[in-house]
């Protein structure tokens, strides 16, 4: 009896099923997941706080002391009405003194970022560029000072600086300012100096160039945009610093206008001038707040450059 061979391909196999296809999204649709809605609007809700909270600082600031308790989202009537529509900054100018804590505000923090840009820029470039035995761990000891607390080495440093008769003095605050913040600005250019092509420092040194010459003709000049965005950074944060100021300044000549606010603000309390009190506080946040709006593009540029590598 013979028997005939079955190929494969003459057995019928049921047909395969194919995967459902998922629906595409329709041209100019984007699918959008919920922990993004969410996400967005916490940021909408807090921009919307700190908008209200802005709102009622520059308001209250041209009100009386009964309009601020009774109409606090209000415009002031002051406004709609024949006179000095400035009289309580004129009033926080006069009495806090404003004028000497803001001369010494804008020396104290030009100087203090300037000079902490000037010491980071060539300790952040040895740390990323110059291949330095150990600045790895070296990099990662100054991280860690960021994460410190300047609350808790005030009271040895008052010790320190009481020692050597550099309390109630501005340019001791300035050596503590500056101290306080070379860790952050460190941190920030050696990211930011590690972003930078290694062909250019190549090309110098076939040049003939050192190190040091390389640093400042070349390296430096492309390294701009990080240390405008450090000295930014190092300027409104000590133009807003309070806490030091108080504690290492005495003495009315040599107020910030931090301290001088602080200082105001027992007698703006006492004779019931909150309108004053306010506009002081205006005096102080709105410079470094309308900075910080001009300047936010570049300050954001710089950061996420630094982050690149």
């Amino acid at each position: 009896m013979s028997t005939t061979a079955v190929s494969p391909s003459t057995v019928d196999t049921p047909p395969r099923r194919k995967a459902p296809r998922r629906p595409k999204p329709a041209p100019g649709t984007k699918r959008i997941s919920p922990m993004r809605v969410i996400g967005l609007a916490v940021v909408w809700l807090f921009t919307a706080f700190n908008l209200l909270v802005l709102y009622w600082l520059i308001m209250a600031a041209f009100k009386t002391p009964l309009e601020i308790f009774r109409e606090p989202l209000s415009l002031p009537a002051v406004l709609f009405e024949r006179g000095t529509p400035f009289r309580n900054f004129i009033y926080a100018w006069d009495s806090a003194d404003f004028g000497t804590a803001f001369l010494n505000t804008v020396l104290l923090v030009a100087i203090c970022s300037v000079v902490i840009v000037l010491v980071s820029a060539p300790a952040a470039y040895a740390l990323s560029r110059l291949g330095v035995r150990g600045s790895g761990p070296m990099t990662a000891f100054i991280a860690i000072g960021m994460g410190v607390p300047f609350q808790t080495v005030i009271i040895p440093l008052f010790i320190a600086m009481s020692k050597i008769d550099l309390n109630n003095n501005l340019f001791g605050l300035a050596l503590i300012y500056i101290a306080l913040s070379l860790p952050f600005t460190v941190f920030l250019l050696t990211g930011f100096f590690r972003t930078l092509p290694d062909e250019l420092e190549e090309a110098a040194s076939i040049d003939g160039a050192s190190a040091t010459r390389t640093f400042w003709s070349i390296m430096l000049p492309l390294a701009r945009g990080g240390m405008i965005t450090a000295l930014i950074l190092n300027a409104i944060g000590l133009w807003n610093e309070t806490l030091l100021a108080i504690v290492f300044l005495q003495e009315n000549a040599n107020f910030t206008l931090a301290r001088a606010l602080f200082t105001f603000y027992n007698a703006a309390s006492y004779q019931s001038e909150y309108g004053g009190l306010l506009a002081g506080v205006a005096i102080i946040v709105l410079p470094m707040l309308v900075m910080y709006i001009l300047l936010a593009r570049r300050i954001i540029t710089g950061l996420t450059l630094g982050a690149g590598k």
